[in-house]
């Protein structure tokens, strides 16, 4: 469950944090500025605190714990999104796309979007690593996901008492989230010696 909760979580982010990010980068002063503000002012509270408030508030079921984290990740998206969206939209044929007189979210989904496609694939592996530990870490504090649904911070939570009695309980489900976790980072190393391969043609220049 933690695996499905942390990916649920990956995807709303991404979906929301891009979008945005590169309406920053491309639609203009006062909706960057306007952006940029609100996610200064979430990204000022520390990310744990702020989701201990709100799940406290709102409870810790599914929906609540996948939107929550969305929308805090979705922060960190924006200001890569934002970022890679601001070197693309200074580029030549984003300027003959404008000339053109084409459309804003003409420009976003098809000048922008294809070129910022590595990176952000790239920051995608990153994200889900940091969404599954923190899924984990909540279930450990008891404001994750919550029994009878299975999850491997609750599982350590759970069998923490085993240690005192030399028991490897709590060790197998810990062993879990790390495994998975650098599993997850040797993946995104894969991607990104892909994409900064280069091209057949250049290699043999």
């Amino acid at each position: 469950m933690t695996v499905a909760v942390a990916l649920a979580t990956t995807l709303l982010s991404f979906v929301f944090g891009t979008v945005t990010g590169f309406l920053a980068a491309v639609g203009g002063k006062w909706i960057d500025l306007t952006l940029s503000r609100i996610v200064d002012v979430m990204l000022s509270i520390p990310l744990l605190i702020f989701a201990l408030i709100i799940l406290s508030v709102f409870g810790s079921s599914i929906p609540v714990l996948i939107l929550t984290i969305a929308i805090l990740d979705a922060t960190r998206v924006f200001r890569l999104a934002r970022a890679v969206a601001m070197n693309i939209s200074v580029t030549e044929f984003v300027e003959v796309a404008r000339l053109r007189g084409e459309g804003l979210w003409w420009i976003i989904r098809r000048e922008v979007l294809p070129n910022a496609a590595p990176p952000m694939i790239a920051e995608f592996g990153l994200r889900f690593c940091f969404n599954f530990l923190f899924v984990a870490g909540l279930s450990f504090l008891g404001l994750g996901i919550q029994p009878p649904l299975a999850d491997w911070g609750g599982m350590v939570r759970d069998n923490a008492q085993a240690i005192s009695f030399g028991l490897m309980a709590p060790m197998w489900p810990a062993l879990a989230i790390a495994l998975m976790t650098i599993g997850i980072n040797l993946v995104v190393d894969w991607v990104l010696s892909i994409n900064s391969r280069p091209s057949g043609a250049s290699a043999e220049l």
